[in-house]
């Protein structure tokens, strides 16, 4: 999951204005603002409360936490008798970009989150791992562990860029290298200078090299981050600034024809073209998507982005550090919820957007988009031919959780024959660099622990996807993550009773900020109380249009009779097209009738 979408409810009683100047204007700084600029670059007061002994942060150092990767959270089911104290434990968010996961780390976590987490790690919607269960006083020791076994934390949450995403695939032919790479070099360039500098005063004892090395593209392209428009202003975090961003911004890059990374909810998508040789030629460019919501909050929505045109390969690292600078200064820094790239697009318009981009930030040469071909969504799941001698094979995991088991056997086979994992969109994990002569005893391996064939997981299970929610996610309003395999078997019954044999893309978050993209689903659950979601409609199986809220609160004991006239229909036309598009097809006013028919009288 993600607890990508969430901020502390303090920061919303916080939002307060101090006279001080913004970035882009001269209106007062909103409080939390104000809070950044005096942190020290993200140092104070974090610094100070890690040499105390309390069990928990204050929640001025709770949002610093969060740049360095942290959550401060509460097990509601694990509270002091009484009501009189709280569980107060971390979750702990990697940066992996393209979900990259070299063995000797996936060694270290799977050992950190034993002795020192909840005995689970989990794959996230951002292709990255998280821990959870992780106490105050051992939180240096795992984000120092992480450190120094070549992997980090820094930025995976907070006001700046997030994890990067790629396809996961990693196959060394055709684009995706080069979508790979571009990812990796994209975290890099819109890494926080000063903030590493920081992050590793904090949480590293001892001298040692930081483990981000970037490459030449990205050395050069950082100087450029001195140049007019791009320059915050402020020579030790040039790109940023002392505020950093309004605040969090998301980048992904894929190949033509793969969405498996739900290109059009980010901030900046890149579509890849590469030239025979595998070398990066150009990028088609999009801009302004993002799924975060409020519910009653007609202000907040989920909007995909909008394509802005084709750039040249050589330009695409500034480009990104132009549009992020863009955002730090027109992203609206008083009010948190309407801070996002997407508000400023869709306030201004796209029209505007260029302008300001092409006049200000990036003075190279924007021109049409590129034809990318049909698109699906990619899972890379079962055994697939890495290189001539190498292979890989996608393990389906639900909801990305590893535990147990199978996460004990994982870390065995991954040792055993010195592989790499890399972690899907799809919180799907996949075992890399599997040699010919390895293949048979990996195989072997993965069967004994229940992979018989990872190809073929249950239909619905297959892309479906849930947010952690209950009982750690601070905003959670009822279940997600638990709830997901009852889900996912009720609907799997219900087909089967009206002989129905089609795959629904199917998504369930306990809230509304977005973190497991329901928005994007075919038919997804949206926490809006206890045992209650809005029920959504009509994505797209290649994830490229927006799904429609139809129930603001439906009852989950009422699921399957709010569902069936609906699947009814479906099935009344052979189910020969999906059922996001059956849904798109019959038009709101069509749909909201069936689902309503059984409340009828």
């Amino acid at each position: 999951m993600n607890f990508d979408e969430k901020e502390s409810t303090n920061i919303e009683e916080i939002e307060q204005t101090v006279p001080s100047p913004c970035i882009a204007n001269n209106s007062p700084r909103a409080k939390f603002e104000q809070f950044k600029a005096d942190s020290n670059y993200l140092s104070e007061p974090l610094h100070s409360e890690l040499l105390n002994d309390s069990d928990h942060f204050t929640n001025d150092a709770v949002q610093l936490l969060k740049f360095h990767g942290s959550y401060q959270q509460d097990d509601r089911e694990h509270r002091k008798r009484g009501g009189t104290g709280k569980d107060w434990q971390m979750m702990l968010r990697l940066r992996n970009p393209a979900g990259y996961v070299p063995g000797p780390l996936f060694v270290a976590l799977d050992e950190l989150s034993d002795r020192l987490g909840n005995q689970t790690l989990r794959a996230t919607t951002r292709q990255c791992f998280q821990m959870h269960g992780i106490k105050k006083g051992n939180i240096k020791e795992v984000i120092g562990t992480i450190v120094k076994s070549m992997g980090s934390t820094l930025a995976a949450c907070g006001d700046v860029n997030r994890n990067v995403m790629a396809p996961a695939a990693p196959y060394e032919q055709g684009s995706y290298p080069a979508a790979r790479k571009l990812a990796n070099d994209i975290a890099d360039v819109l890494s926080p200078q000063k903030a590493e500098k920081t992050y590793i005063d904090l949480w590293v004892d001892g001298e040692m090299k930081y483990a981000i090395k970037p490459s030449s593209e990205v050395k050069k392209n950082k100087k450029l981050q001195l140049k007019p428009g791009v320059f915050s202003g402020d020579k030790k975090e040039p790109l940023y600034g002392a505020t950093y961003l309004p605040r969090k911004f998301k980048c992904a890059t894929t190949v033509p024809g793969d969405n498996s990374v739900d290109i059009l909810t980010h901030d900046i998508g890149l579509v890849t073209f590469t030239n025979k040789k595998g070398v990066l030629e150009g990028c088609n460019v999009y801009v302004g998507g993002g799924m975060g919501r409020t519910h009653n909050l007609d202000t907040t929505f989920a909007r995909i982005a909008d394509p802005i045109g084709y750039v040249e390969g050589e330009h695409i690292l500034e480009l990104v550090q132009s549009i992020l600078a863009l955002q730090r200064d027109y992203g609206d820094r008083k009010t948190r919820r309407h801070s996002r790239l997407k508000y400023v697009l869709h306030d201004m318009g796209v029209d505007w957007f260029k302008k300001q981009l092409t006049t200000k930030y990036f003075t190279r040469q924007i021109e049409n988009l590129k034809h990318e071909g049909d698109t699906i969504l990619e899972d890379y799941l079962g055994w697939h031919q890495q290189s001539e001698k190498l292979w890989f094979v996608g393990l389906p995991l639900l909801s990305g959780r590893l535990t147990g088991r199978v996460k004990k056997e994982l870390r065995n086979i991954v040792e055993k024959f010195a592989l790499d994992v890399r972690l899907t969109p799809n919180q799907d994990l996949l075992l890399c660099n599997i040699g010919n002569y390895q293949k048979a005893s990996v195989k072997r391996a993965l069967i004994n622990i229940g992979f018989i064939n990872p190809g073929a997981p249950d239909s619905l299970a297959r892309n479906a996807m849930a947010c952690p929610a209950l009982p750690l996610c601070g905003l959670a309003m009822t279940e997600a993550e638990r709830f997901l395999p009852e889900l996912l078997e009720r609907i799997n019954n219900q087909l089967k009773i009206l002989e129905i044999n089609k795959p629904i893309l199917i998504r369930v978050t306990g809230c509304p900020n977005g973190c497991a993209r329901p928005y994007m689903a075919e038919l997804a659950l949206v926490g809006s109380g206890l045992n209650q979601y809005q029920l959504w409609l009509g994505g797209s199986t290649n994830l490229k249009r927006l799904a429609t809220p139809y129930l603001q609160k439906m009852p989950i004991d009422d699921l399957e009779k709010t569902l069936e006239p609906l699947f009814l229909s479906w099935k009344d036309t052979g189910a020969s097209s999906s059922l996001g598009d059956h849904v798109t097809k019959l038009g709101s006013e069509s749909v909201m009738s069936l689902l309503t028919s059984s409340a009828a009288p």
